[in-house]
């Protein structure tokens, strides 16, 4: 039996638009559903499987979280990290991109970004979210 992560999905009300802000943000492809309903991102050069995706999936209901959290408010269920190497570069980019930065931060060594539907990720530097890789 073979089990891999194959990949992450997300709830917006624009699959494709969120798809292609995650395509330039990581530079990566794009793909979309003939119904629309669904869209993804993907490292250039990989078949499907290959390695893990982000497909974001249509939801007209669908509500930005509140980060940080605060009671009775649309909550985060997860967020994603993205290592990087410089990070004052990678937020400049994240923010061309369409990425909005939260207003709140808590340490030196990431930054929590909004992507434009409104969910939180993080640029984390890279010595930081992998310290055996120095």
């Amino acid at each position: 039996m073979q089990l891999k992560p194959y990949s992450f999905t997300i709830d917006c009300r624009e699959p494709l638009d969120l798809a292609k802000f995650y395509a330039a943000l990581l530079h990566w492809e794009t793909g979309f559903s003939d119904d629309g309903e669904y869209a993804w991102t993907y490292r250039p050069r990989t078949k499907q499987g290959d390695v893990p995706c982000l497909v974001f999936q249509r939801n007209p209901d669908y509500l930005p979280p509140v980060w940080p959290e605060e009671a009775g408010a649309q909550q985060q269920m997860a967020h994603i990290d993205f290592a990087v190497d410089d990070l004052e570069a990678s937020v400049k980019h994240a923010v061309a991109c369409g990425a909005v930065q939260a207003g709140q931060q808590f340490s030196d060594h990431w930054t929590v970004l909004y992507d434009p539907a409104g969910h939180p990720f993080c640029l984390c530097l890279m010595l930081q979210a992998f310290p055996d890789n120095e």
